[in-house]
């Protein structure tokens, strides 16, 4: 079976990830990986007020998941968050394959020595032109 590579935004109950902060990521990644895929970059995004209220929720805590997984998972995996209590919404986006490596080199934290090079190849034009 095909696998891609998925991002995945998670909300989390605030006052249940107040309580609960490595168990609600473990519990999402196990669904993850119960289905057949691999997490690659799991980390906290953000908390903050919500737009409009979600289960009489103000507040929610985003959660960001990189993960390879067989596509035909994708479904159950978001039916599973739509019944689990703690998970107010998900959103999954499937990356194209020639942004996975700079995607997760930026949401890891490390670089890519291909866009390095590609960013000093345009700063030398500018320089000779000033000249």
């Amino acid at each position: 079976m095909q696998t891609q590579v998925y991002e995945g935004l998670f909300i989390f109950d605030s006052n249940k990830f107040a309580r609960e902060q490595d168990a609600l990521p473990a519990e999402v990644e196990q669904m993850i990986v119960a289905g057949g895929g691999e997490v690659l970059v799991s980390r906290l995004w953000e908390e903050r007020r919500l737009a409009y209220p979600i289960q009489g929720h103000r507040k929610g805590t985003y959660w960001l998941i990189y993960f390879r997984s067989p596509t035909g998972e994708i479904t159950a995996l978001n039916r599973k968050c739509e019944i689990h209590d703690s998970v107010l919404r998900q959103l999954i986006l499937k990356i194209h394959p020639s942004l996975v490596e700079p995607i997760l080199a930026h949401a890891s934290g490390t670089h890519v020595a291909e866009g390095d090079e590609a960013g000093e190849a345009a700063e030398e034009p500018v320089a000779a032109a000033a000249e």
